[in-house]
């Protein structure tokens, strides 16, 4: 994932809604969670509706019924404290490895937002409690398999809603481990920050774990590394297209916009042609140069990465409508009804997450062929094979292909989408899921993958680039916007020479990648890309 630091940062949860920036800042950067006044008292009066029905005669699911294929049974008055227990401890029923941090901060987060809503019908403490957790760094376990995308992201929800009763597995902001054997239990951990475990009322267990909260918020973070990756693509695009005495009249604006008005593929042939700019590689053979069309990878660049560009387009204006919602079952209408509804059905995240994969994937595989292409003498144009110092002694960066082809076959892999699958569960009572969780799983390993297949572009083209200068006895040199990013590479991998321990310079690439570093380079050169 991205490593772009920011600045301490304060949310407030409130009758303006959170931005998809917020999710961010509380998920990866532990930005500081606040609930306004008017949030409060809207969730102390909407709560009066669950205490109504709570002592009323007629049964209310969720509230004097049990859940799910089991909502057909009464639960009396003494029972329902147990009932919200036993819902939250049954459904904590994920296994596999922890899920990482930003995820589960993101995913309390924008809980917390669904329940400063008023629509959920909790009583105020439990909202205070879990921001209390947020601010205090305290991180619940969530597992990797238990979520089928429907009725919420249940199980890791529901290991969110024990920490706050003071069970299950927990982190602190240390990162020690609690509730585990040999350590401390959760509840001490609480205690140490002075936050009392909540005993949940009628129809808080169900708050607590009914949406589509994990769901959302990884596809917020992968948008959030597409915009730094999209952008980071089109420069490293640029940099081999440089490398291999490619064109830049292909990018011109009139070729764009005017012709096939995709938002996208502008932008992305507008940053290329500004990484292009006042290349001395590319001025030297615009005149006197047989070949007439450059291939595909070079030529259509800006037309597969503009076309990821609108589809994290259209993911945003998803995750918008999703982050505008409030989503519960059943939920409390603004004029006290307390209505069932399907809005936990993850479909609707499920698509635009798979969509992405796609996406993802296909930008991954046209970054690779470029890099293929400047280790083959046979279609480089001059470079040596593999850009080896001796070639047949030296393998160069033979393997470094190895290893990006590697990736993007399992992004191909993780391309195959996860919502066309549905296990029915409960007993047949839900039928159909979304499997929108496995997308988003899905989807985070695909945008690292696609991270790293940009870094090994990036070493290639810097290596290749160099070759290009030393050949011309530093006639031919790069444009402004690859001068910098070239310069700052050179800060964490070394430039051509014999072959060396490779793997260090390819991760110090990716997480250069990362950092944000290379697009902050090329546009010191050449102002704002998209």
């Amino acid at each position: 994932m991205t490593t772009i630091t920011h600045e301490p940062l304060t949310v407030t949860l409130g009758s303006s809604g959170v931005t998809p920036e917020d999710v961010v800042a509380v998920a990866r950067y532990d930005a500081k969670v606040t609930i306004s006044q008017e949030a409060l008292d809207t969730v102390a009066k909407v709560r009066a509706h669950i205490d109504g029905l709570a002592h009323s005669d007629t049964p209310a699911y969720g509230v004097s019924t049990g859940f799910g294929a089991l909502a057909n049974r009464h639960i009396p008055n003494e029972l329902r404290t147990q009932l919200q227990k036993s819902l939250i401890r049954s459904h904590a029923a994920g296994m596999g490895p922890a899920v990482e941090r930003e995820v589960i901060r993101g995913i309390m987060f924008l809980r917390a937002k669904t329940l400063a809503s008023g629509r959920t019908g909790v009583r105020p403490v439990v909202l205070q409690t879990m921001v209390d957790l947020l601010n205090a760094g305290i991180t619940p376990v969530v597992r990797e398999f238990g979520s089928l995308g429907c009725s919420g992201d249940l199980a890791p929800l529901s290991h969110c809603a024990l920490v706050l009763m003071g069970e299950g597995e927990a982190t602190g902001p240390d990162g020690e481990l609690y509730g585990v054997p040999g350590r401390p239990a959760v509840a001490e951990l609480l205690a140490a920050h002075g936050i009392a475990p909540v005993t949940l009322a009628e129809k808080e267990g169900l708050a607590l774990v009914n949406g589509t909260e994990g769901m959302l918020g990884m596809l917020l973070m992968a948008i959030a590394d597409l915009h730094l990756l999209l952008t980071t693509a089109d420069i490293t695009a640029a940099l081999s297209v440089e490398a291999l005495l490619g064109t830049d009249q292909v990018f011109l604006p009139e070729l764009h916009a005017a012709l096939r008005p995709h938002p996208g593929q502008a932008a992305s042939a507008d940053n290329m042609l500004r990484v292009l700019s006042n290349s001395a590689i590319v001025a030297s053979h615009r005149e006197g140069d047989s070949r007439v069309q450059d291939a595909y990878s070079l030529r259509c660049a800006p037309q597969v990465a503009g076309a990821v560009r609108d589809t994290v387009t259209h993911a945003e204006l998803v995750a918008s409508r999703e982050l505008a919602a409030a989503i519960d079952n059943p939920v409390v209408l603004p004029d006290g009804r307390v209505s069932s509804n399907g809005n936990f059905h993850g479909a609707p995240v499920a698509y635009v997450l798979d969509f992405l994969a796609i996406a993802v994937a296909d930008l991954s595989s046209i970054a690779e062929r470029r890099t293929d292409r400047m280790l083959d003498p046979a279609r480089s144009h001059g470079l040596p094979a593999f850009l080896a110092d001796d070639p047949g002694v030296d393998s160069g960066l033979m393997i470094a292909q190895y290893t990006q082809a590697g990736l993007v076959s399992d992004n191909k892999r993780l391309a195959v989408p996860a919502s066309v699958d549905s296990i029915p569960s409960s007993a047949m009572q839900e039928d159909h899921v979304s499997m929108g969780w496995h997308a988003a799983r899905k989807l985070r390993k695909a945008v690292e993958n696609l991270r790293r297949v940009l870094a090994v572009e990036l070493v290639t083209s810097a290596r290749a680039l160099d070759i290009r200068t030393k050949l011309s006895d530093g006639e031919l040199t790069p444009g402004p916007a690859g001068a910098a990013v070239i310069e700052v590479l050179r800060g964490v991998v070394d430039g051509p020479g014999t072959d060396r321990f490779l793997s260090p310079e390819l991760e110090a690439a990716d997480r250069l990648v990362g950092s944000g570093d290379v697009r902050a380079a090329a546009e010191s050169a050449v102002g704002i890309l998209a």
